[in-house]
């Protein structure tokens, strides 16, 4: 892993923060960090290459877009869990796979355009790998800002 400088920590400090709606949102944090715009993509691009970053992009509500987000696990053997784990991660409605030490062992969320897409989705994932996915429809919605300091 690469060690972070002064400028990174503050870089990925900021980017869990609101970027402006803007056709350039990156010139204003930049300029804060008296970077040119272009040298802070830089650096963006490559804490993405390290693993520092693993993801970065909006979070959008699907809910308030008319979609939907459910909260799905299965017991997936473990002879099979890498192979049922691409099969699960090549639906681009899949986010955040993750392997637990549980009899539901593999636990993910989709986020679908539509609430019926949620059932459509989970249905063929049964379908190609031969196990249940279990649903835990979101009924309530908390809000907890996490933020990971740098």
């Amino acid at each position: 892993m690469t060690a972070l400088d002064d400028i990174d920590r503050a870089l990925v400090n900021a980017l869990q923060d609101d970027l402006p709606l803007d056709h350039r949102p990156f010139a204003p944090l930049a300029e804060k960090l008296g970077l040119t715009e272009q040298a802070l993509l830089d650096r963006v691009c490559a804490l993405r290459t390290s693993g520092v970053l693993t993801r970065f992009g909006p979070f959008f509500d699907a809910a308030a877009m008319g979609g939907a987000f459910c909260l799905c696990a299965m017991n997936v053997p473990a002879d099979r869990f890498d192979a049922v784990c691409d099969q699960v991660n090549a639906h681009p409605e899949v986010a955040h796979n993750y392997e637990r030490t549980h009899k539901l062992n593999m636990w993910f969320v989709l986020a679908c355009e539509t609430p019926e897409g949620i059932a459509d989705i989970a249905d063929q994932i049964e379908d190609e790998t031969g196990l249940p996915v279990f649903r835990f429809p979101k009924l309530q919605e908390f809000f907890i800002g996490f933020r990971v300091a740098a």
